[in-house]
C-alpha cells in the first residue's frame, strides 16, 4: 500500500516509538524490572492499537494487533501486586484513582487549559463509571463517587460552552512551543514567587538560548528549561505506574553493602503522604548513608523557614499539588521537582523508587514522620542531576540556591588564617537578617584530627544547618543541627554543660539541657566564640525579594578567548557595562556568577576558579587588572557562585565595569551573569567596536634591534620600526606582547597625518602587555616602535593593531649596516 509523506510520517513516528518501548520492556523484564517492564509492555502496546486503528487497510496491521495482545498480556503477567491493605480494600485503590484524576483535571482547567482538562475530566468520568458498576453494592463509596462524577460533568459543561462561545470570536490563540525557548525573561527565571520587576530586555537572544541548551545536558541527562507550560505536566493514573525512562539512580558504595531493592512508597507503610501535618518540619529530616551532609543541611533550613514565616519555600517545588500549592502523594508515581540549575529553572521529572534494605529501611534521607516523602524524594531529584547516590558532595550555598534561586554568598570565618576583625558586626547582621527572613544559613567545619573531632562533638568537613541566632542573657548564641540527626556539640552551652545554663537563660530560650541530653536528635546550641574557633565557613542564600529590579545575561567564554592566566591584561576576558542611574545616592546592586556545571567530575575536583572584578571608570574596556584599581577584587574560589556586593554609599561612580576573570582558564565555560538591585539599571556586553585587524606575529627584539626606550638615544632607533596608515579617522587599539621578561612599551609617531603631531606613548613600561587606545585619530601615516625598556633585552613579541577604519600595517625597512 502506498502511503502520502504525510500519512508515512504520521505511521513511522509512532511505530519507531513502540519499537523502541518494545525493546525498554524486553531489557527491563530481562533484568527483573518487572514494573519498569509491565510500564513499557502497555505503552507499546497502546501505540501499536492506535496505529492498527488509523491504518486500517495498512497490510501489517494484523501483526501490530497480535504484537499488542502479546504485550498487554505479558504486561498483565507481570504487573507488581498491589500492597497487603491495597489488596484487602481494593475500594480505596479504585476511589483514591477517580479522585486523582479528577484533581488533575481541576489543577489544568484551573491554569485555563482547556483542551488538557477536557481530556482528564472525561478520564476522571471513565474511570468513576467503571468504579460505581463494580462497587455498587457499597452505598458509602457510590454517595463519594457520585459526587466526584457530577462535578466532572458539570466541568465538562462548562468547558464545552466556553469553547463553543469563544468560536464566534475573531482570532486565535496562539500557544508557544515547549522547546522554542522564545519567552520573557521573567517566565524562565523569577525566582520563587519573587516580585522583581525586569531591567533590561524580554526575550532570549540565540546565543544565550544556545547556551541553555547546551548545559540542559547535566551527567549525560538533559534537564530542561522549566516553563510555564510545564504547570500543567501530566501525572496521571495509568494502567501501570510510572517507571522514569533514565532508570535507577546509581548506588553509593554504603548503600551497595546493604541494598535489597528498590522499592515504592505503599510498598513501605500504609498510607504514604507527601508532607504528614500542616507544615513541613526541619526537626523531622535524617540523613543516612549518603554524603550529602549539605544538601540535608539545606533542606532543613528551608523547612525551617518555610515553617516559621508560612511561606512554601521547598514544598512548592514538588509537583504535583494542589491548588493551593500544597504537593500531594501520587499513587501513579510519577514527581517532577522544579530546581534552579546552571542558571535558570529546570524541570527533573522521577518516579518514587527507593532503595531499602532487607528490612524495609529507607538507604537515603527520609523524614521521621511515618509515611512522609517529601525529603526522600527531593533528595532522589536532586541525586538524579548530580550523577546518583554516589555523590561527592558541594556546598550549602550550591544546594540552597539549587532549591530556592536565593542568592549565594560564602563567609569565610578565618581570612588567611586570622580571625575575622568585624566577628561583631557579623554577629549581629546575621541575627537580624535570620529575624527578618532576609537569609537561610548554614555552617561547616574544617577539617580535623579524630581526637579534636570526638572531644568537640563535631563532625569535621562537615554542613550544620543554623536554626536560630540569639542574644540571651548577654551571652551571643546559634542553635546548629546536625543533619545526622545525632551526634552533637560537647564544649561550652551543650547539653552537658552544667556551668552556663542558669535558670534565666533555659526560660528564655525554652530549652532545658536535662531533656535535652535523653534524645539526641542532633540540635545544639553553641557560643558565637566557639562557632568562630571550631568552624571555617557560614554559608548564605538571601532572599531576592529584598531588592526590586533584576536581569540576566547568559554566556559562553570559550576556552581559546583570553590568556590562560590574567596577570599581565584582562583586555579580552567578557566585560560588562552596568549603569545606575546618577540621582541614585544609596542602595545596593549584587552581582551574581554562576558558572554552568555539566559533569560530576566538576563537583568532585573543583578544578576551576572563577571571580569577578568590577570597576568605577564609566562602563569602559579595562585592559590592565589593577589599572584602575578594582572597586571590588573578586577572590578566585573553586566553586560555580561567586557572589559580589555594591553598596552605592561606599562608591563615588554609578558606571560600572564588571569583568569576568578565571584562573589558568583551560576550557570553554558557560555562565550566567545577575543582577539584583534597589534601583532600575542596565546591563550590557561591552561589545569591541573595532572592525579591522593587523597582525605583526614574528616581531623580534634581537642583537642591534634591542635598542631599548627613549633614554638610550644612540640605540633607540634600531628598534623594529612599523609604518601604519589609516583609510580615514577613526578610533584605533595597539595591543603589544611578549614574555614577562623584559618589560615592554610602544611609541606612535605622526608622519604626515592632518591634526596634532604629537608622540604617543603606551604609558609605563610593563611586563608581558601594554596597551594604548586613542579615539578620532586623524587620517594619515604613523611610526609604531616597539621596544624593550633596556638595550640588549632579547625577545619576540606580537603587535596587533585594530581600528574602525581602514588600515594599513608594514614594517619600514631599516638601512643596511656597513
Amino acid at each position: 500500500m502506498d502511503l502520502s509523506p504525510r500519512r508515512k510520517a504520521r505511521l513511522l513516528g509512532p511505530y519507531r516509538e513502540a519499537t523502541y518501548l518494545a525493546k525498554k520492556a524486553i531489557e527491563c523484564d530481562n533484568n527483573s524490572h518487572v514494573d519498569a517492564a509491565a510500564f513499557y509492555y502497555s505503552q507499546a502496546a497502546r501505540l501499536l492499537m492506535d496505529l492498527a486503528y488509523n491504518f486500517p487497510t495498512f497490510e501489517d496491521r494484523k501483526e501490530w494487533i497480535t504484537r499488542a495482545e502479546e504485550y498487554k498480556k505479558r504486561a498483565a503477567q507481570i504487573s507488581v501486586p498491589k500492597s497487603p491493605k491495597q489488596m484487602k480494600q481494593p475500594e480505596m485503590v479504585m476511589l483514591s484513582r477517580c479522585r486523582f484524576l479528577l484533581n488533575q483535571a481541576l489543577d489544568a482547567d484551573e491554569k485555563g487549559d482547556s483542551k488538557n482538562a477536557l481530556v482528564l475530566y472525561k478520564e476522571a468520568m471513565t474511570a468513576t463509571l467503571q468504579a460505581m458498576n463494580e462497587l455498587k453494592h457499597k452505598p458509602a463509596f457510590q454517595a463519594k463517587l457520585d459526587n466526584i462524577m457530577k462535578e466532572a460533568v458539570a466541568r465538562v459543561d462548562h468547558l464545552k460552552m466556553k469553547e463553543k462561545n469563544m468560536l464566534t470570536q475573531k482570532g486565535a490563540q496562539v500557544v508557544t512551543p515547549k522547546n522554542a525557548l522564545n519567552i520573557p525573561h521573567e517566565e524562565h527565571e523569577v525566582v520563587n514567587d519573587t516580585n522583581l520587576k525586569l531591567s533590561g530586555k524580554a526575550t532570549l537572544t540565540e546565543k544565550e538560548k544556545k547556551v541553555i541548551l547546551i548545559t540542559s545536558k547535566i551527567n549525560n541527562l538533559e534537564f530542561v528549561p522549566f516553563m510555564t507550560v510545564d504547570y500543567s505536566e501530566k501525572f496521571d493514573y495509568r494502567p501501570q505506574r510510572f517507571t522514569d525512562r533514565d532508570g535507577y539512580l546509581r548506588l553509593s558504595p554504603k548503600q551497595q553493602e546493604n541494598f535489597h531493592k528498590w522499592a515504592r512508597p505503599d510498598e513501605l507503610c500504609d498510607a504514604p503522604k507527601m508532607v504528614a501535618g500542616t507544615f513541613i518540619d526541619c526537626f523531622s529530616i535524617k540523613q543516612t548513608v549518603i554524603s550529602d551532609c549539605s544538601f540535608v543541611a539545606s533542606l532543613s533550613v528551608a523547612a525551617l523557614y518555610e515553617k516559621r514565616f508560612g511561606r512554601r519555600l521547598i514544598s512548592n517545588i514538588i509537583f504535583p499539588r494542589k491548588k493551593n500549592k500544597e504537593p500531594y502523594y501520587n499513587p501513579s508515581g510519577k514527581y517532577m521537582i522544579k530546581f534552579h540549575l546552571n542558571g535558570i529553572k529546570r524541570k527533573v521529572i522521577i518516579d518514587d523508587y527507593l532503595p531499602v534494605d532487607k528490612k524495609g529501611e529507607l538507604l537515603s534521607s527520609f523524614s521521621v514522620r511515618k509515611g512522609e516523602l517529601w525529603i526522600s524524594l527531593i533528595e532522589k531529584a536532586y541525586m538524579k542531576v548530580m550523577g546518583g547516590y554516589d555523590f561527592p558532595g558541594s556546598n550549602s550555598n550550591i544546594d540552597l540556591h539549587a532549591l530556592t534561586g536565593w542568592i549565594p554568598e560564602r563567609i569565610v570565618l578565618k581570612p588567611r588564617g586570622e580571625p575575622r576583625k568585624d566577628a561583631d558586626e557579623l554577629f549581629r547582621m546575621i541575627m537580624q537578617r535570620m529575624k527578618n527572613g532576609d537569609a537561610l544559613m548554614t555552617a561547616a567545619t574544617p577539617d580535623m584530627d579524630e581526637m579534636e573531632s570526638k572531644r568537640a562533638g563535631l563532625v569535621a568537613l562537615h554542613a550544620y544547618a543554623i536554626l536560630d541566632v540569639r542574644v540571651a542573657q548577654k551571652e551571643r548564641l546559634i542553635q546548629l543541627k546536625n543533619p545526622w540527626s545525632n551526634v552533637r556539640w560537647r564544649g561550652n552551652y551543650s547539653e552537658l554543660d552544667v556551668n552556663h545554663w542558669t535558670k534565666q537563660l533555659c526560660q528564655e530560650l525554652d530549652y532545658d539541657p536535662k531533656n535535652a541530653a535523653f534524645f539526641d536528635n542532633g540540635v545544639f546550641w553553641i557560643d558565637y566564640k566557639s562557632l568562630l574557633h571550631f568552624f571555617d565557613i557560614i554559608y548564605i542564600n538571601w532572599n531576592p525579594n529584598m531588592f526590586t529590579y533584576t536581569y540576566t545575561i547568559h554566556e559562553e567564554w570559550s576556552a581559546g578567548v583570553g590568556p590562560a592566566k590574567d596577570s599581565f591584561t584582562v583586555g579580552e576576558n567578557p566585560q560588562y557595562r552596568l549603569k545606575l542611574s546618577a540621582d541614585v545616592k544609596t542602595g545596593a546592586a549584587w552581582v551574581l556568577l554562576t558558572r554552568h556545571i555539566t559533569d560530576i567530575e566538576d563537583f568532585k575536583y573543583n578544578k576551576e576558579y572563577i571571580t569577578m572584578l568590577i570597576y568605577a571608570n564609566k562602563g569602559k574596556r579595562v585592559y590592565y587588572p589593577y589599572e584602575p584599581e578594582p572597586v571590588i577584587d573578586g577572590a578566585r574560589i573553586n566553586s560555580p557562585h561567586y557572589l559580589a556586593k555594591i553598596n552605592l554609599a561606599d562608591v563615588k561612580g554609578r558606571d560600572f565595569t564588571l569583568v569576568i576573570s578565571q584562573y589558568e582558564k583551560t576550557t570553554t565555560i558557560y555562565y550566567s551573569l545577575r543582577v539584583y538591585a534597589t534601583s532600575p539599571f542596565t546591563l550590557t556586553p561591552i561589545i569591541d567596536p573595532y572592525k579591522y585587524v593587523e597582525k605583526v606575529i614574528d616581531g623580534e627584539w634581537k642583537g642591534l634591534t634591542a635598542g631599548g626606550c627613549r633614554n638610550f638615544p644612540a640605540s633607540y632607533d634600531n628598534n623594529p620600526d612599523y609604518h601604519l596608515s589609516l583609510k580615514g579617522a577613526g578610533s584605533i587599539c595597539i595591543e603589544l606582547r611578549a614574555p614577562p621578561i623584559p618589560k615592554i612599551g610602544f611609541d606612535v609617531v605622526p608622519l604626515n597625518a592632518e591634526g596634532p603631531q604629537q608622540l604617543l606613548h603606551s604609558g609605563d613600561y610593563r611586563a608581558g602587555f601594554v596597551v594604548l587606545e586613542v579615539e578620532n585619530l586623524p587620517e594619515g601615516s604613523y611610526s609604531i616602535r616597539p621596544t624593550t625598556f633596556k638595550p640588549k633585552e632579547e625577545s619576540r613579541f606580537l603587535l596587533t593593531v585594530k581600528s574602525t577604519v581602514p588600515l594599513t600595517l608594514k614594517m619600514t625597512p631599516k638601512p643596511t649596516q656597513t
